[in-house]
């Protein structure tokens, strides 16, 4: 029973000092660990690197005082480097910019490649019922000056907050434009631009201060332009308004067959990407309407609802410089540009309006339609306003001569009634052509 007793002691006295050793080193390394991290350059080199650093701080100080006086010069030096690098980053997204858009011709072309649809903006939460409102407004393209510097001129002088009137025309349709200006220059309408595709219109334009721009020599657009008729001559104008919009500028593309009557920019919404007077002639036609088909030989499904609208006219019709409006553009002129032949308007409507479908990738570009008494065509002013007393005391923003082909005349009594208050002006024309 001692000798358990005495091993237990032992055992524990053992076990005493080893708790005071393990604490022992426990310190030790406590301790060299805080000197190593307290001096990392070892405690008698302590006092030497103190007395570096202070140097270090002297110096620093000086070279802060030396600094100052360069200060000037190095942030003109940064603000150079800022304006080469903007320059170089512009380059850059002009570069993204055209390959996209061959890559999307490319995608249109084969009509096989998956499309990527582009979110606009940061995601979000719909809202409750009844408040969600979907992107209606495309943003506007970065303006690309090196397009057409000389064009870029004349805009800056013409144009009213980066939107005008733009007009082509050729000696043919002299008369027409002459009409045309006076009823401009009579409302007061400033910002407007007539693309002159002759000589003859140059001299017109030159002898009664009208603003004109001439294009750079093209020997396959100016042989139709100086020799072509109405339609031929309006199929150019998808080609050449491309360089208006690149610029940045909003244009009102206008026939010479126009008689104006108020200034177009103060009627216009500006929420989309196309804005076009229409060819219907009532609510229903201008505005689009279910029509239904009906099929005897299907017995019970005999009747099928179809959706339909009367064209928009590709004479009047205001483009705001997006992406899409610009991709428009490009579509009506290279079909045109190829056989068969085509009519502008069918193509610009078809472009417009025809959905995506297998094999074929569809414009996606937002669209209006203008106030049809606004913006009135000649169907509707010579069939029902002429005759409806009430119609006849309203004052159109413009009056579009489309439907008949004796223009000038029409033109003319359209401002005689108007301008002129000759109330009986309209009365000799019938209510269509004679052929």
């Amino acid at each position: 029973m001692a000798g358990l007793v005495g091993r237990r002691d032992k055992h524990a006295a053992q076990s005493v000092r080893g708790s005071r050793i393990a604490a022992a080193i426990a310190v030790g390394i406590l301790l060299g660990g805080t000197f190593a991290f307290l001096y990392p350059h070892g405690f008698f080199f302590s006092n030497h690197a103190s007395q570096f650093q202070g140097r270090r701080l002297a110096k620093s100080i000086l070279q802060i005082g030396e600094t100052t006086c360069e200060t000037s010069e190095r942030v003109n030096m940064l603000k150079s480097d800022l304006a080469d690098l903007s320059t170089k980053n512009d380059e850059l997204k002009k570069q993204v910019r055209d390959l996209t858009q061959k890559v999307m011709a490319a995608e249109q072309k084969n009509g096989k490649s998956e499309q990527e649809v582009v979110v606009v903006g940061e995601q979000q939460k719909a809202g409750p019922f009844g408040t969600v409102k979907g992107i209606r407004t495309n943003p506007v393209v970065l303006p690309d000056e090196t397009v057409n510097p000389r064009l870029l001129k004349i805009l800056k002088k013409v144009a009213v907050k980066n939107e005008l009137i733009v007009v082509l025309a050729n000696s043919n349709v002299k008369a027409m434009l002459e009409v045309w200006f006076a009823s401009i220059k009579k409302v007061g309408i400033p910002n407007h631009l007539v693309v002159a595709l002759d000589n003859g219109i140059v001299d017109f334009c030159k002898e009664n201060d009208v603003p004109f721009y001439t294009r750079d020599p093209d020997e396959d657009i100016d042989s139709v332009a100086k020799t072509g008729g109405n339609h031929a001559v309006s199929g150019l104008k998808f080609r050449i308004l491309r360089e208006f919009l690149q610029l940045g500028y909003s244009v009102l593309l206008s026939d010479v067959d126009i008689v104006y009557l108020q200034n177009p920019f103060d009627h216009i919404y500006r929420d989309s990407d196309v804005e076009s007077m229409s060819d219907g002639h009532d609510n229903m036609t201008a505005y689009g309407y279910n029509d239904v088909s009906d099929d005897p030989s299907m017995g019970w499904a005999r009747y099928a609802h179809t959706m339909r609208i009367w064209v928009y006219n590709s004479g009047f019709f205001y483009l705001r410089p997006t992406l899409p409006a610009i991709e428009l553009l490009d579509r009506v002129a290279d079909r045109l540009s190829h056989p068969p032949p085509a009519w502008d308007q069918a193509v610009f409507n078809e472009e417009l309006f025809f959905p995506s479908y297998p094999g074929y990738v569809g414009l996606h570009a937002s669209k209006r339609t203008m106030d049809r008494y606004m913006f009135m065509n000649s169907k509707t002013l010579f069939t029902q306003v002429r005759k409806d007393d009430n119609l006849k005391k309203l004052k159109p923003v413009i009056v579009h001569l489309n439907y008949h082909p004796d223009k000038l005349p029409r033109m003319k009594a359209v401002m005689e009634f108007y301008v002129n208050g000759k109330q009986d002006a309209l009365e000799p024309f019938p209510d269509g052509s004679d052929w």
